[in-house]
């Protein structure tokens, strides 16, 4: 009754739940959802435990806050896994199984997950591994159509608040493919030129930010439709620009502030 929850259970169970209620409390505390989590308030020194973490994560996601970001999911460009792909079946939609290094505990279903820079959806999760499934649209505008099993892919989780935004805002929505033309070695780092999209061409800037598979990269020069890159040894060793070859096919995301740019220009 006279603990931190005792408001919520007489006046918006019936509304929220009293799961949301000890949801806004660990918001409140500022402190994440785990297996006993205790939330200590100044009532008398009462002290709530959640038992339940799932019910608990199901509140932060209805509140949008203290958890992953609701709506539409944002990325940064920075690769935290390379994962591989061990399973595809076509029934319907494309569904793929991806083997991951992440917790997959700390995963929901629903969970947003940038697969080489494609914003794909969790629908089943292992000790090790999760499932999307892929539309036919997606396919055609990307180059997940070249994925076989054993095909390594770059993976990102999306944006929660507070992260650090260490590339640029990725949305995980690729706008076109584009085609590695050559790469040469200079020094340590290796240089890649690409041919875009004609229709992308106009989006892309020397000194200007661009996702290629997922990763957030500085474009050092542009001509007509081909531009340029560098990669230094770190990035080409935690994500699979390593094993890049010429003719690969490359998801290519263009910076959205240069897309609204582009657009009050058109209407200036």
């Amino acid at each position: 009754k006279n603990g931190p929850c005792g408001p919520c259970k007489n006046r918006k169970t019936r509304e929220f739940g009293f799961g949301l209620c000890i949801g806004i409390l660990v918001r409140q505390m500022g402190i994440s959802c785990g297996p006993n989590i205790a939330v200590r308030q100044n009532y008398g020194g009462d002290v709530t435990r959640v038992q339940d973490t799932q019910t608990c994560r199901a509140a932060m996601r209805r509140l949008g806050e203290g958890g992953r970001t609701k709506g539409s999911s944002m990325f940064t460009g920075i690769i935290t896994d390379i994962g591989t792909v061990t399973q595809l079946e076509q029934a319907g939609d494309l569904r793929a199984r991806i083997q991951t290094g992440y917790d997959t505990t700390g995963i929901d279903i629903g969970a947003s997950i940038a697969s080489d820079g494609v914003c794909l959806t969790v629908i089943a999760l292992g000790p090790d591994w999760y499932d999307v499934q892929i539309s036919a649209e997606t396919v055609s505008k990307t180059n997940v159509g070249d994925w076989t099993e054993g095909s390594r892919v770059n993976l990102e989780r999306a944006l929660k608040v507070g992260d650090e935004l260490g590339g640029h805002i990725v949305s995980g929505h690729v706008d076109g493919v584009a085609e590695v033309l050559t790469s040469t070695t200079e020094g340590d780092s290796t240089r890649i030129s690409f041919r875009a999209p004609p229709e992308l061409a106009r989006f892309i800037a020397a000194k200007g930010s661009v996702a290629l598979n997922g990763t957030s990269l500085t474009v050092n020069e542009v001509e007509g439709d081909t531009f340029g890159i560098n990669l230094i040894p770190h990035t080409q060793v935690v994500t699979t620009w390593g094993g890049t070859q010429v003719g690969d096919k490359i998801n290519l995301e263009i910076d959205t502030l240069a897309r609204y740019v582009a657009r009050l220009a058109d209407y200036g």
